[in-house]
């Protein structure tokens, strides 16, 4: 077991393996995501992404996933980087990559997401283990909705 070198600040938090998360420069508020820890990358739904550049800065365009209670809409944000990532089929691909701020249990911080067309997918986001590093947080497997309210309608397929 390795120890961790700086002490966790925050008390221990306990997710489901289905919850629901914000992203608020997305404008996207508590809708309901897949939470996998075997996925190393958080990946979101994404329609029309197109790379443009802006004061000679690589930027993205793309029309974020309609969720419940959200409107979708164009956003655009800077090219963090772009990454090769397995698929859920298992080809490899090359995704852009953006940094956003996520809320999840009241807790605010910025992660990396993959924009890629998980459109036959039940949840518009998987979030990956990435996200949940170094944040004290651990994913109970056999519980959903422990730190938010179950949605009314999950995911984005019914």
């Amino acid at each position: 077991m390795k120890n961790n070198p700086q002490p966790l600040s925050q008390s221990l938090c306990v997710i489901g393996w289905h919850e629901c998360i914000s992203l608020p420069e997305l404008g996207l508020n508590e809708f309901a995501v897949k939470v996998d820890t075997g996925a190393k990358t958080t990946a979101l739904h994404a329609d029309d992404i197109t790379v443009f550049h802006k004061d000679d800065v690589k930027w993205v365009r793309f029309r974020s996933p309609d969720v419940p209670g959200s409107s979708q809409r164009m956003c655009e944000f800077p090219v963090f980087t772009k990454r090769d990532i397995t698929n859920t089929s298992g080809q490899p691909e090359t995704r852009i990559v953006i940094r956003t701020p996520m809320v999840l249990a009241g807790r605010k911080w910025k992660i990396d997401i993959s924009l890629t067309d998980r459109g036959t997918m039940r949840f518009p986001l998987i979030l990956g283990r990435r996200a949940l590093r170094n944040r004290n947080i651990v994913v109970h497997p056999g519980q959903s909705y422990l730190v938010s309210a179950k949605p009314s309608f999950e995911g984005s397929k019914p």
